[in-house]
């Protein structure tokens, strides 16, 4: 037996990226080879799709863990990792998508509409992209990035025009019946349609969708029976169609006061679609009163009470049976009415603008804070250095320093200097912690130091000048430019990285 499922909570992680791959060409008669180490591949994406052919959210009930696949690593020979293939998860109309706080994400009407849930994350580079003037042959490569993850609740509400509110057992699926060419289930008792059923009604040239909602009960607003789970299929109608039983068996109910029960709870309830996803108070659909059951003679009474209370409320009534079909058509013609009606009223839905929000040129990009868990320490947070430090391999020294280049560049080490960072202090990033030591002529000047890096090495301004000073002759006895009087000490560097400086300067 299949089950109707309409609310699934899934959890979504799209394809991580591939690693680029470090490799050098080897060849015969080829000694500079070269780096040739190719890119990784992107993950996959996870996208959601309408299919007018799916009807229910069960597969995600059953599955509620959905993974793309992840990149191919890249390799040698200038080889490309393959992308991951994209996963697309088949929606029924009308779903709903919220975050795991509550928040409306979307609202999935039309065939074909996609919203992708999770993005894959890109392949790192390989050492054949990173090379470059003054790093001819890198010795590592770039990490593939995670993909994106998280928690989504779906939620399917019935796109219908009109909707069957009404007690159980009132004639809801039978009116469907009759009305149009589905085929619900009918039987004797309470509670006998647990799921919404959508029909196709024709009115000559009109043509609209009625719901049944599954039986409703007084304190369905407030979570009682399974009255939460039925009232959200009302919130896409555009005609809410009382059904009256009058010829209830039971002594203690009567048409008005069934009314008036279920108009509490429709006005209890709080939907969750806004107005800005095409939603309209319930308050404000237009009402009709359909007395069912009149081929039963006792039904005559009860109906003559249902018109003088509900004239003065100004909702057109109309006796019918859904037995001998008496009264079908007058109601048929009167619900593609008030559909059109209701149409006409709603604004023309104005075409979607892409807005374009440019970032300031100033805009570093990154901010620094202290952290508040340890003293003397810092954080960093921003798009580029968070995804710098998960693209790097901290096993690899040449790839450490691959990134301290690359936040110097972008002023981080500057900014942590101007907010009286010092050498050691502890600075994260990301998911990353560590002592931070400045690479710049900034880092050093506002730490006190001589202007030699953390790492030892001299900067490029003063590599150049001991260059040009063994040129000139006007060095000191031991090789190094003449010092002027209050000047640092020089730092003794080799030809080659006067010649590395010398091209990054040009």
């Amino acid at each position: 037996m299949s089950r109707f499922v309409d609310r699934v909570t899934i959890h979504v992680a799209a394809g991580d990226g591939g690693n680029g791959c470090a490799s050098i060409h080897r060849e015969k008669f080829k000694p500079y080879g070269g780096p040739d180490g190719g890119n990784g591949g992107k993950g996959g994406d996870v996208t959601l799709v309408v299919d007018p052919g799916v009807h229910t959210l069960l597969d995600y009930h059953y599955r509620p863990h959905v993974t793309a696949e992840r990149g191919k690593q890249g390799q040698g020979s200038m080889r490309n990792g393959a992308s991951g293939a994209d996963l697309e998860l088949l929606v029924p109309e009308g779903t709903v998508v919220s975050d795991s706080e509550g928040e409306v994400i979307a609202d999935l009407v039309g065939e074909g509409t996609r919203l992708v849930l999770a993005r894959g994350g890109n392949g790192g580079l390989g050492n054949a992209a990173l090379a470059s003037r003054s790093r001819k042959a890198p010795g590592f490569a770039l990490l593939g990035e995670p993909g994106e993850s998280g928690d989504f609740v779906l939620e399917m509400k019935s796109v219908a025009d009109v909707g069957l509110v009404g007690f159980p057992s009132a004639g809801k699926s039978s009116l469907v019946s009759v009305l149009s060419a589905a085929r619900p289930r009918v039987a004797e008792y309470p509670f006998t349609t647990l799921a919404p059923n959508l029909g196709v009604v024709t009115a000559d040239d009109k043509v609209f969708t009625v719901a049944d909602v599954p039986g409703l009960i007084p304190g369905a607003s407030q979570g009682r029976g399974l009255g939460l789970e039925f009232l959200r299929h009302v919130e896409r109608c555009a005609v809410l169609v009382h059904v009256v039983d009058c010829a209830t068996f039971e002594p203690e109910r009567d048409p008005l006061s069934d009314i008036d029960a279920l108009e509490h709870e429709l006005a209890e309830y709080t939907p969750a679609l806004s107005e800005e996803h095409g939603a309209v108070d319930l308050n404000e659909r237009p009402r009709l009163i359909v007395l069912n059951k009149m081929d039963i003679p006792d039904a005559r009474a009860m109906a003559d009470l249902v018109h003088e209370g509900v004239r003065e409320r100004g909702w057109p009534v109309f006796e019918i049976s859904t037995a001998t079909h008496d009264g079908l058509r007058e109601l048929r013609f009167a619900l593609a009415e008030q559909v059109e009606n209701f149409r006409a009223q709603l604004p023309a839905p104005e075409p979607r603008r892409v807005t374009v929000r440019p970032k300031p040129v100033d805009e570093s990009g990154f901010t620094v804070e202290s952290d508040p868990e340890v003293a003397d320490g810092y954080v960093v947070r921003g798009e580029k250095p968070e995804r710098w430090v998960r693209q790097t391999s901290f096993d690899n020294e040449e790839a450490v320093s691959y990134l301290a280049d690359r936040l110097a560049k972008l002023g981080v080490e500057d900014e942590l200097a101007r907010q009286g960072a010092q050498p050691g202090s502890q600075v994260t990033i990301g998911s990353v912690s560590f002592e931070w030591e400045p690479t710049t002529p900034e880092g050093n000047a506002a730490t006190g130091g001589a202007g030699v890096s953390g790492r030892g090495r001299a900067s490029p301004e003063e590599r150049k000048a001991a260059k040009r000073a063994r040129r000139t002759g006007t060095t000191d006895a031991a090789g190094f430019p003449a010092a002027e009087e209050g000047a640092a000490e020089p730092v003794e560097i080799s030809e080659a990285e006067a010649d590395e400086d010398e091209d990054e300067l040009r």
